[in-house]
């Protein structure tokens, strides 16, 4: 999936930068029991409440007001229309000369609070200070909580309602339609020609996957990830955008040995050349080895995508909105169609 780190335990959290909590104690105060409606009607005077993908319902006296997400949380309900809401976010959000991080797409930095901004980091104090209405965040894995520091986590779960939306073992159009669920809840209007343009653009970006697929057939793509030490291959019968990839006709590797949670193969760098690809999508982020990195890698420079110089960037941690998902698709598309069989 993403970018492995320098960790002894190879799990979803060492690969993925890391983060979330493994288990969930006790339900907090503004969450009732499970539910089956998805959310209540859209931002109004009465109560509010939302069924998350625990699933619980989570309820407030009111529309949630203050909104504290994970930054790539919070960019996709900007995409769906939310703005004055969110108040704080947690996770990579700005770089060190100040520039936004990728996933934070079209979120207004500097009108929110940066809670923490690489994983471990989340200021308690700074969170009670905001005043939460409700903090939202992705759930890789049942009750795990993304970028919630385990040592804390009671403490900030203690302070506001928690909304969790599943993103893995589904494919990816699915947490894109919760999150878009959710925002219009909180207030959004999905039939805003912002989102209506997203989700055509979306829908159109698909079908330019399935054309590629079918004028190019035979390419055998394989989703990676490299640490000094290893080499990941992702499997997406898990991770949510390969899985609508696949869904898509992609042909994608599925790795044979998983490691805990089935994220992952993790191979030796001897042993990179293990499933023959024709193209890979290679993790983009700053913290994953890029190609010039791994051109120190004998193993690397010989596989035969690399070869052929038929690599394409792929991220890991996509951002779930029609708007945040469609330049991935067209980009996976072109990638494809202009591959050749090397495999």
């Amino acid at each position: 999936m993403s970018v492995p780190v320098s960790r002894p335990r190879l799990t979803r959290r060492g690969l993925l930068s890391a983060g979330g909590a493994l288990a969930l104690g006790a339900l907090l105060g503004g969450c009732g029991g499970k539910d089956d409606e998805a959310s209540s009607p859209a931002a109004g005077s009465g109560p509010w409440s939302f069924t998350d993908d625990r699933p619980e319902k989570v309820t407030r006296d009111a529309t949630p007001k203050r909104v504290v997400a994970f930054t790539g949380v919070a960019a996709a309900l900007v995409d769906f229309g939310l703005d004055a809401q969110l108040v704080g976010v947690f996770g990579e959000t700005t770089r060190a000369d100040g520039s936004k991080e990728p996933q934070a797409g079209d979120l207004d930095v500097a009108k929110v609070a940066v809670l923490g901004n690489v994983w471990g980091e989340f200021s308690i104090e700074k969170y009670a200070a905001l005043n939460p209405d409700l903090l939202v965040t992705h759930m890789y894995d049942p009750g795990a909580f993304w970028y919630v520091p385990d040592e804390s986590r009671d403490k900030i779960l203690g302070l506001a309602p928690t909304v969790a939306i599943k993103t893995a073992r589904v494919p990816m159009n699915r947490p894109i339609e919760r999150y878009a669920e959710l925002a219009a809840s909180l207030g959004a209007d999905l039939k805003a020609k912002k989102v209506t343009d997203a989700k055509a653009r979306f829908e159109a970006a698909a079908e330019s996957v399935r054309q590629a697929v079918k004028a190019n057939p035979g390419i055998k793509v394989l989703a990676a990830s490299g640490s000094p030490d290893l080499f990941y291959a992702s499997n997406p019968k898990v991770s949510t955008d390969l899985m609508y990839f696949a869904e898509l006709g992609v042909d994608i590797v599925v790795p044979t040995k998983l490691e805990q949670g089935d994220y992952f193969e993790a191979l030796s760098w001897e042993n990179a050349g293990k499933f023959p690809a024709d193209l890979i999508l290679l993790d983009n982020r700053a913290t994953a080895l890029q190609p010039a990195d791994m051109a120190k890698k004998p193993t690397w420079a010989q596989l035969p995508a690399v070869k052929a110089n038929q690599i394409t960037p792929w991220d890991a941690v996509p951002r779930f909105s029609y708007a945040g998902a469609a330049p991935l698709l067209e980009n996976l598309a072109k990638a494809i169609a202009a591959a050749k069989k090397v495999s």
